[in-house]
């Protein structure tokens, strides 16, 4: 059975940027993927580092309205919430394996959805960390990740 993918905010963000020749049409290819195949996962940390980063970030940075359109629309797929579980997995997470409180976050939200995999290019491709394996996915393609 294939899992659910948690999606970093990286990957959002870039799916968003023009300044990105490379990446962006990569990161939207994987959105245009997770969409349809109904799999992707995010949290709120995700979506609230996402809009202020396209808003405020980005040059030029996304109009105020279509940012939270895409927040909205990412409602779809039941956000994780900050929760005391996900700050007591987060805590855990960087003890065990000495990564940033943010990235452990990342994680422990992911480990929380039930997801299997984490893209993201913030940590290392080919990882796994507490039961949660990282994809780059500007290493490897949606349609064969998704297969998988």
């Amino acid at each position: 059975m294939n899992a659910d993918v948690f999606v970093d905010t990286n990957v959002l963000v870039y799916a968003r940027d023009l300044g990105e020749a490379i990446k962006q049409p990569i990161a939207t290819d994987w959105m245009a993927q997770l969409w349809s195949s109904r799999r992707g996962r995010v949290s709120m940390q995700v979506l609230n580092e996402y809009f202020v980063t396209v808003t405020q970030k980005l040059k030029p940075g996304l109009p105020y309205d279509l940012a939270w359109g895409d927040v909205m629309d990412l409602l779809a797929w039941k956000p994780v919430p900050t929760d005391i579980a996900v700050l007591t997995k987060t805590r855990a997470v960087q003890e065990q394996h000495g990564l940033a409180w943010w990235d452990a976050q990342i994680v422990a939200a992911a480990r929380q959805a039930g997801c299997r995999r984490l893209l993201t290019e913030d940590l290392q491709d080919g990882q796994e960390i507490d039961g949660v394996v990282v994809v780059n996915p500007f290493a490897h393609s949606a349609e064969k990740v998704l297969r998988g």
